[in-house]
């Protein structure tokens, strides 16, 4: 039996002040929210032996769990500080890097990509007791391969990407090119790109059984000559499958634990694992090509960013945040205080999440609100 090595990757990210609007307006859905991250550890305390899981945490959610007023408003119904701690447990999570505000980052001016990242490896070590983060997920998998040398200086060792945009540069097969992490190049840096499996990812999102994942995961890699690594990926607090609060109906009592001991018992055809320690186990493969765009949400199959870029209103506000940052940059530039010029690129930075261009224009002004805070800001310099 072809023993496949998973990698379950979750993504968890609320917009600024979106947990405590909820709170105000529909608290179930919020708890809903809460507790579907809660369970996460939870969940996999006493299967050390055979779970893992790698999260992403945006760095306006971890902002939001570690606020005293968000932890006082919410006590009785989910411990952050708890939560937080519990996070720490590198037996059985390990912690991506992200950007800070959640942005797409090809849409977003790579002038402000530093600051993204970096702000968030600020409230992330903290945070989260740890200062090595060894992969990087790009919020909404929005990846550009101009970003590998950024990742690269700021100690990443593999990014994930949708194997809708991966290319091979030599002859593979096609499991070979979806099954087994490759390498990609841009301005002489190389990082280690991790495939995302669409199809298996959308069965995560959507809920399914562990039968059948094991006989889809046993017919796409049978003809693999080397150790596949099936990565599956997807939002870990949205959704009825992962918010769903009854026991043996939501994807960890459903889905994980089942195969969780399936996989300790030696049935599974399966097992868990840390992208880090396949890597160190089984290296790479060869040299790839990633093509840049987002991963699919609904009906769109992000080649073109077309959730965030679909109407006049979302690329208006787009154009305004690059015209702004293009003026901040000057200003940083040419020997203003950057202390004057932090509130102006906080506002900037925290206009460019993604949840204000995703919904259409119901959220774009959201986007514009902020960017109005930098141009008062900017008059008052």
């Amino acid at each position: 039996m072809n023993i496949a090595q998973h990698a379950l990757v979750l993504n968890l990210h609320q917009p600024p002040g979106n947990l405590e609007d909820l709170w105000s307006h529909s608290a179930w859905e919020a708890k809903e929210i809460l507790f579907a991250m809660d369970r996460i550890p939870r969940s996999l305390w006493g299967y050390e032996d055979v779970a893992r899981v790698h999260l992403s945490l945006s760095g306006t959610l971890l902002e939001t769990l570690k606020s005293p007023e968000f932890q006082e408003l919410v006590y009785g119904s989910v411990k952050c500080g708890d939560l937080l701690w519990h996070l720490q447990n590198q037996r059985i999570i390990d912690i991506l890097g992200t950007g800070y505000y959640h942005p797409v980052l090809p849409l977003i001016p790579a002038e402000d990509w530093p600051e993204q990242l970096g702000r968030w490896r600020g409230i992330a070590e903290h945070l989260l007791g740890r200062s090595q983060f060894d992969g990087f997920w790009p919020p909404e998998m929005g990846f550009d391969m101009a970003l590998i040398p950024l990742l690269k200086r700021l100690g990443y060792r593999f990014v994930l990407v949708d194997s809708e945009h991966v290319e091979a540069l030599e002859p593979m097969r096609w499991e070979e090119l979806r099954y087994r992490p490759h390498v990609a190049e841009f301005a002489g840096e190389s990082i280690v790109v991790v495939v995302r499996d669409r199809e298996l990812s959308d069965a995560q999102e959507a809920g399914m059984d562990v039968a059948w994942f094991e006989r889809e995961v046993e017919a796409r890699t049978r003809f693999c000559n080397f150790v596949p690594l099936v990565t599956t990926a997807t939002d870990g607090d949205n959704g009825g499958w992962f918010r769903n609060t009854t026991a043996g109906s939501n994807f960890w009592s459903a889905f994980y634990l089942p195969l969780a001991e399936r996989m300790r018992s030696g049935a599974s055809n399966l097992r868990s694992t840390f992208i880090g320690d396949y890597l160190n186990t089984h290296g790479v493969g060869g040299p790839v090509r990633v093509r840049t765009g987002a991963w699919n949400t609904g009906w769109h199959h992000g080649r073109d960013f077309l959730q965030w870029t679909g109407s006049d209103a979302q690329r208006h506000a787009l154009d305004r945040v690059r015209q702004l940052s293009r003026a901040l940059t000057d200003l940083r530039t040419s020997g203003h205080s950057p202390h004057r010029l932090e509130n102006a690129y906080h506002r900037l930075l925290r206009a460019q999440t993604s949840c204000n261009f995703f919904w259409g224009e119901a959220w774009v002004e959201r986007a514009h609100s902020e960017l109005n805070a930098v141009e008062r800001a900017l008059a008052d310099l």
